[in-house]
């Protein structure tokens, strides 16, 4: 078996966290043992890339149970998790390409060694593997039956595929599951971006000017935790209606220039390219915090940072690289600017993950029972499946819910009933 891992040695400690992540998985796990009773993934080849994570090894055990051929690489160079990545090599026997920190050719050859696999069904987060298939593999195009996508980031590239029509098989967008957004990016996002940042840099959040960019779900969640710790959040957006919420649910709405000299800390959240740029840095004051909590570090204008400073001092404090401008006044960025809650911290809690790995796991057996049936464009997932999972997850935290009566199903179908 072929792996590129930093150290099998670490594995005892990454068995231990997988196993942890399991206890919190109840939906995943019950959905591993009826995958593992019917093999119902059984002569599939997947490639998945994604954060290598305890709860994504979890996912990927999941897809193993069911009979599928997995490989796994990493979807960021800084989100992978050594010592599980370790653990599925030697306790799991799943072909792992991860290494955190590795650089971008490293990135890309684990990206090439995940499409070598030639699969069936791709997962991405960001998708870096899709679009390295389509523009590089053309004999895989129609061996792929479908492929799973869960980052905004990667779904915006996707639609973009789709218009252009080089998407050449059918997407499940994981992303948009309200299974998985409405959960995983307000509440996983917003606990572990906060987590992230006081990991990075033991700051207070009480009383400190947060800004965030972008008021989408994960700006929500994220605004909502540094709400309630205490900080005064501002808000900046381009979509006027998200503006208006945000300013209706509490916030400061602004501009980036007008937030820019009194953030304490900046947090870009929007899957768009140079949120924050020179003539924001020229403004911050000196000490300000910036990092990112979506999928590319493009969303801060890094290469404008490194033109604009005199000097750099790299890990002051781990994760932490400090910018002294022209001006002399230090702006820090957290993780080099890529998802400072998986490069900083742990990445979004598992009782949160086991949805949004539920929903990937179901939308896999939804591709292959679909075979031949989807066309080369971007689905959402099957109601059928939210359903599912959000019952077994209510299920599993001891939460009954009313039914329609028979009278009341009637009347929520008729029309003839008014005043």
């Amino acid at each position: 078996m072929k792996y590129d891992v930093k150290n099998l040695k670490l594995a005892a400690e990454g068995r231990k966290r997988i196993e942890w992540a399991n206890n919190d998985m109840p939906v995943l796990s019950q959905i591993r043992h009826r995958f593992l009773s019917k093999k119902v993934l059984r002569g599939v080849k997947m490639s998945a890339c994604l954060h290598v994570t305890a709860e994504t090894a979890n996912l990927m055990r999941t897809l193993k149970a069911g009979g599928a051929d997995v490989v796994l690489c990493a979807s960021n160079p800084l989100s992978t998790q050594d010592d599980v990545a370790a653990s599925l090599v030697s306790d799991y026997k799943i072909p792992v390409f991860a290494i955190k920190g590795e650089n971008n050719k490293t990135y890309y050859d684990h990206l090439k060694a995940a499409i070598k696999h030639e699969p069936n069904i791709t997962m991405d987060d960001g998708a870096d593997l899709v679009s390295e298939v389509l523009q590089k593999h053309r004999k895989l195009h129609d061996k792929i039956l479908g492929s799973m996508e869960e980052t905004t980031t990667g779904i915006i590239r996707l639609r973009a595929m789709e218009k252009e029509g080089v998407l050449k098989f059918p997407v499940i967008s994981v992303n948009d599951a309200d299974t998985k957004y409405l959960f995983d990016n307000r509440y996983g996002t917003g606990q572990s971006t906060i987590d992230g940042i006081i990991r990075a840099t033991d700051l207070l959040i009480a009383g400190k000017n947060i800004v965030a960019a972008g008021y989408g779900w994960c700006g929500k969640g994220f605004a909502m935790r540094a709400k309630g710790m205490g900080a005064n959040v501002i808000i900046t957006e381009i979509d006027p209606v998200r503006a208006i919420e945000a300013a209706m649910d509490g916030m400061r709405v602004m501009t980036m220039a007008e937030a820019a000299p009194i953030g304490d800390v900046f947090c870009t959240l929007t899957g768009n390219k140079s949120v924050l740029r020179p003539e924001h840095f020229k403004k911050m004051k000196n000490g300000a915090l910036i990092c990112n909590s979506g999928h590319f570090n493009v969303e801060i204008d890094i290469p404008g940072l490194m033109k604009l400073a005199k000097k750099v001092k790299r890990n002051v404090r781990n994760c932490v690289d400090e910018f002294v401008l022209s001006s002399n006044k230090s702006v820090f960025l957290l993780a080099e600017g890529r998802l400072i809650n998986l490069a900083a911290a742990e990445g979004h809690p598992a009782c949160v993950m086991d949805m949004s790995f539920s929903t990937q796991a179901l939308a896999a057996e939804f591709c292959l029972e679909n075979k031949g049936k989807l066309k080369a464009r971007v689905y959402d997932v099957p109601g059928q499946i939210e359903d599912i999972i959000s019952k077994m997850k209510l299920k599993s935290m001891g939460i009954r819910i009313d039914g329609l009566t028979p009278e009341q199903k009637k009347y929520m179908e008729s029309w003839r009933v008014g005043t």
